[in-house]
């Protein structure tokens, strides 16, 4: 067990040097209702390997404090009342010292179980299931930080990733521009998703990559790169955001509701927070000039099936993306943006939920939701693979959702 409590503590680590850069009000404050503040990150995932892993494996072991389970539960209905998700912004008390002390605590106990634990002991899939959370928090924090402080006038940057558990880095440039190319594939009866076996510690599986089922493609092609913000800059500037054909219904609705005129995070030409003739983008390094070779992100659903319109092309569904992914002429599958789909957010035939309180994790999401595939610059390191089904309602804008064209 020394390998797991290693990236244990790793992991465990690695949340901590994401929010190192942050000042204790940066880590507090909640931008909108679907972000939320980095402290209850810390906390909210700490709450998870207390209440799923602790309380049910290790004997004795003393919550740190009963009454954050009222504060950092989050959607589970069999745990418990919670405390409002669009208020998590309120939560000044306790304060960040304590929770990192309650992150102390729980790790402390955390590793006291772990190095007495054997090769087939329960508790490990929920281990394993805690430490995948704790990526997906990781990513969340940065896109939550990200809308943050493009909410603050001063437009602050917050930096480099820390380097500990952070994914090889993708390329930000393409080194030169490369037409669009479409690589063909066959289709037929195609494998998609995981079997149930690959839900441990080692070969990890969420319960919606499961089971391992056969799909029916058509043969199609796929782009061999994802559209770049020079291409995006062409859409706008066609005036694809006052052409109401090129959008689904609901999509047009937003357009004009709340005035939507490019990508959430582009900076248009004379904004008087950042002067400047030409478009600006904004990202984790702050205002940057409009790299027009590099992937557009920050892309709703609707957005991105607009550009697919607009460009006599359509999204891929996720089982072309996932046949596809892994041939070699194919660029930034993973690592760079993730990539919407046509395909609703639904059970796989056969599906069936994780037992227990984790039942709640993913199955009762699957109404009303897109898939994304791929990973993005923010996930990190470990936590991509060909099967991981990433999930959001159409109108998102602040993650790293970008698009790749099929036909």
């Amino acid at each position: 067990m020394d390998a797991l409590l290693a990236r244990y503590q790793q992991l465990r680590h690695y949340s901590l040097a994401l929010a190192s850069p942050l000042t204790a009000e940066d880590q507090c404050v909640q931008s909108m209702p679907d972000a939320s503040p980095t402290k209850w990150h810390l906390g909210h995932t700490t709450w998870f390997f207390e209440t799923i892993v602790l309380q049910a494996f290790a004997p004795g072991y003393v919550p740190w404090d009963n009454r954050l389970a009222y504060l950092f539960n989050s959607y589970y209905e069999a745990l418990g009342p919670r405390h409002p998700r669009p208020q998590r912004g309120l939560l000044t008390r306790p304060a960040l010292a304590e929770i990192h002390a309650y992150r102390q605590h729980v790790d402390a106990a955390m590793a006291t179980l772990i190095t007495h634990l054997d090769d087939a002991h329960p508790a490990l899939p929920l281990i394993a299931l805690g430490l995948n959370h704790e990526q997906q928090h990781q990513e969340l924090l940065l896109t939550d930080v990200l809308h943050l402080f493009f909410s603050n006038p001063l437009l602050p940057a917050y930096g480099a990733l820390p380097d500990a558990c952070r994914a090889p880095a993708a390329p930000l440039l393409t080194p030169a521009p490369q037409a669009l190319q479409w690589l063909r594939f066959e289709g037929g009866a195609v494998q998609a998703g995981c079997d149930d076996a690959a839900d441990g510690v080692q070969a990890f599986a969420f319960d919606n990559e499961t089971p391992r089922h056969l799909r029916q493609v058509a043969p199609f092609q796929l782009a061999h790169r994802l559209v770049n913000c020079g291409e995006y800059l062409a859409f706008v500037n066609d005036g694809a955001y006052a052409n109401p054909m090129l959008w689904l219904s609901d999509g047009w609705a937003l357009v004009q509701a709340q005035a939507w005129a490019a990508p959430l995070y582009w900076i248009a030409p004379g904004d008087p927070r950042c002067p400047s003739d030409a478009w600006q983008v904004f990202g984790l390094q702050g205002v940057q000039p409009l790299d027009l070779l590099a992937p557009v992100t920050h892309l709703s659903f609707y957005e991105a099936a607009a550009y697919a319109e607009w460009a006599g092309a359509r999204l891929p569904t996720e089982f072309e993306w996932e046949h596809a992914c892994g041939a070699s002429a194919l660029a930034d599958m993973l690592g760079q943006a993730w990539q919407w789909t046509r395909s609703a957010y639904e059970p796989y035939p056969g599906f069936r939920p994780r037992s227990g309180a984790v039942r709640e994790y993913n199955g009762k999401f699957m109404v009303g939701q897109q898939v994304l595939r791929g990973s993005s610059l923010a996930t990190p390191a470990g936590h991509s693979r060909a099967t991981y089904r990433n999930f959001f309602p159409p109108a998102t804008r602040w993650q790293f959702s970008g698009l790749r064209l099929a036909q």
